[in-house]
């Protein structure tokens, strides 16, 4: 499944800030043996059974972390499995070979045959899936507590022992294949926003679509995912995450049971790739089969590096929000519903990144107006707030909203797990997410202003605009191809 990062079905959601919203709804990663394994980065290394607020931290001697978060009013229990390595550690020629693996970590081992592992996982009553975005690859069940040291059993074996042969690639590639004619190559916006991100980044790998350029596709060979195998699935670049009803030092004892004996690796290099200074605005127009005009706008921002000593990102998020957080947001009671200038409108920033981040805008016109319309109407909205800023009676209803999204995040063990996850991933400490809700509480007007005078200029902006074709009424529709999981 890829993650909402390389959509543009991650624009449709509303800006409550994304780092305080971590579960995603797409969601939103060596040598030989027996050399000293380079560990997965933390933000903060902890000693072993580090605790603080229900949850506890492991360092298993392989360099795997296990991270457990006690929440004992179901009788359930969530497991993932993080590996941080995703699109932005891909390179141009094998882009999609992170998904691809995601793809085939079903594909057996030699204890497990092909589709037995999800198989085992329903007949247990749970439910599981995967994930791959820019920034990591997830893998998760929710299940009965009872079946916790199944999960870890299976998920332990796959890690060590995954079986990939070419008749399999093969057949999943084809899979994988009309994966991305029907969410990217058939779906206007969806060309739409894979353009932009290729336009907005020069050098960094965020360019690339996490499902891969369709020419990579059909070059891929079954021997460049076994490689990306080899190479990242090692305990030394993983993070196991169990949220639920379970005792901390249980969960501990069963991850040295099965995870504990798997053997370290030294990780590859990685080489970040500093983004050059974008020199002017950039724009783009996207022809595709559509009905209606489409736009999408991207400013280039920072992303939180510095939990306490931070400002502009806190401030963005709170900035996002108050655009179009909650349902009377100035851009949807504005444009929307006063002005009819657009049918809907969207803006999206997320923080919590290993890459620098964006934040966008998009909108549809209403019949009547065109796509110049709402672009001038977006920016005058934020050169508004430069110029007026925001009343203390505004931002304390989006502190509001903040708050709530929060709380009922947590509600869910599945949830927490993933709030975890994503801020461990960009090497922000979980000790750190309930810090960075008071410094989102604490953002002033001032500090909204002012970010929407410093970063919403042309040299740091894209746009995309769909110019809509004629629909083939005779074209088959796509279809989800039936070995699609996710």
């Amino acid at each position: 499944m890829q993650a909402p990062s390389v959509r543009a079905a991650r624009l449709a959601r509303r800006a409550i800030p994304a780092l305080l919203l971590a579960l995603l709804p797409w969601a939103l990663p060596a040598a030989a043996q027996g050399v000293v394994a380079s560990p997965m980065p933390a933000a903060q290394t902890a000693p072993a059974g580090a605790t603080a607020h229900g949850t506890t931290e492991y360092r298993l001697s392989n360099g795997l972390r296990l991270i457990v978060k006690e929440d004992h009013r179901a009788p359930t229990v969530a497991h993932q499995v993080w590996y941080r390595v995703g699109g932005i550690d891909e390179v141009s020629g094998t882009t999609g070979v992170a998904h691809m693996l995601e793809h085939m970590m079903f594909k057996g081992t030699p204890k497990v045959g092909v589709g037995e592992f999800s198989k085992q996982v329903a007949a247990l009553g749970g439910r599981e899936n995967a994930m791959t975005n820019r920034d990591f690859t997830m893998y998760y069940q929710q299940i009965g507590k009872q079946y916790l040291p199944k999960m870890m059993e299976l998920e332990a074996d796959r890690m060590a022992n995954l079986v990939i042969t070419k008749d399999e690639f093969e057949r999943e590639m084809k899979v994988v294949m009309e994966e991305r004619r029907l969410r990217t190559d058939d779906s206007a916006r969806g060309t739409v926003y894979e353009q932009l991100l290729a336009t907005v980044y020069t050098a960094a790998a965020y360019r690339h679509p996490v499902i891969g350029w369709m020419d990579d596709l059909v070059n891929m060979r079954v021997d460049d995912v076994k490689d990306w195998y080899r190479r990242w699935y090692v305990p030394n670049n993983a993070t196991v995450i169990v949220t639920g009803d379970v005792k901390a030092d249980e969960v501990r004892a069963l991850a040295e049971r099965y995870y504990g004996k798997l053997k370290p690796r030294a990780l590859p290099v990685r080489k970040d790739q500093e983004e050059p200074a974008q020199k002017g605005i950039k724009r783009i127009w996207v022809k595709a089969p559509a009905e209606n005009q489409y736009m999408v706008m991207a400013y280039k921002v920072p992303r939180l590096r510095d939990v306490e000593k931070d400002v502009d990102p806190y401030a963005l998020e709170v900035l996002a929000a108050v655009l179009n957080g909650y349902d009377n947001a100035r851009l949807t009671r504005e444009l929307v519903r006063e002005q009819r200038l657009a049918d809907d409108v969207n803006v999206g920033y997320d923080s919590i990144n290993r890459g620098e981040s964006l934040f966008v805008l998009d909108g549809t016109p209403a019949a009547g107006h065109n796509t110049d319309e709402i672009e001038r109407a977006l920016r005058a909205e934020i050169q508004r707030i430069a110029r007026e800023g925001v009343s203390p009676e505004e931002l304390k209803r989006v502190k509001a909203q903040v708050v709530a999204g929060q709380i009922y995040k947590r509600d869910s063990v599945f949830g927490q797990g993933m709030e975890i996850g994503v801020s461990e991933i960009s090497e922000i400490s979980w000790r750190q997410i309930d810090r960075m809700l008071d410094k989102i509480k604490a953002v002033t007007p001032a500090q909204v202003q002012a970010v929407a005078a410093k970063y919403f200029n042309d040299d740091n902006l894209t746009v995309a605009t769909l110019v809509p074709q004629p629909i083939d009424p005779n074209k088959p529709k796509s279809q989800a191809p039936s070995g699609l999981r996710h």
